[in-house]
C-alpha cells in the first residue's frame, strides 16, 4: 500500500490556455531583450566611471584603489547579471536558444560604444582595460550560458 496519492496528469490546455502561454512567452522574451539592453547600459556606465578613476585623472593612490575595486566589482557584476538574465530568458521563453535574446542587445550596445562619434566621443577605447575586461567577461559568460542551455538534456514531457 502506497502512502503517496495517485498522481494524475492535468488535461491539456485548451485554445485559450495555449494563447495565454504563447503571450506570456513573448512577453518574457521582450523582458529578456530589455533586460539585456539595460544590463549593457549599466555595465558601460560602471566601467567608464571606474576607468576615469584608474586612468590617471585621480589625485591620490586611494582614488586609484577605489577605481580598481570599482572595476573588479563591475566585472563580477557583469558575470552575475549575464547569468541572471540568461537564466531568466530560458525560464521565461522556455526554449534552448532563449539566452540569445539578452545577448543580442548587449553585444549591439558594446559594439556601438566602441565606435567613435562625429564629435570624437568614445566610450570603450582600446586603452580602457576595464572595458576590455567587461567585453571579455560578458562575451564568455553569454557563450557559456548559451552553450549550457543548448547542450542540456531536454526535459521529459509526459505524453498522455
Amino acid at each position: 500500500m502506497s502512502v503517496l496519492p495517485e498522481q494524475t496528469t492535468p488535461p491539456p490546455p485548451g485554445r485559450s490556455g495555449r494563447l495565454l502561454d504563447v503571450a506570456l512567452r513573448v512577453a518574457g522574451g521582450v523582458v529578456a531583450l530589455v533586460a539585456g539592453a539595460l544590463a549593457g547600459v549599466l555595465e558601460l556606465i560602471l566601467v567608464v566611471a571606474a576607468w576615469e578613476f584608474v586612468k590617471g585623472r585621480s589625485t591620490s593612490a586611494g582614488e586609484v584603489l577605489v577605481g580598481l575595486a570599482f572595476g573588479v566589482a563591475g566585472l563580477g557584476l557583469v558575470v552575475a547579471t549575464t547569468v541572471a538574465v540568461s537564466w531568466f530568458a530560458h525560464a521565461a521563453v522556455g526554449t534552448r536558444w532563449a539566452a540569445l535574446l539578452p545577448a543580442l542587445p548587449w553585444f549591439v550596445l558594446i559594439a556601438v560604444a566602441a565606435v567613435r562619434t562625429r564629435e570624437g566621443d568614445l566610450l570603450l577605447g582600446g586603452d580602457n582595460v576595464l572595458g576590455l575586461g567587461m567585453i571579455l567577461a560578458g562575451a564568455v559568460t553569454f557563450a557559456v550560458m548559451i552553450f549550457r542551455q543548448l547542450l542540456a538534456p531536454a526535459a521529459a514531457v509526459p505524453r498522455g
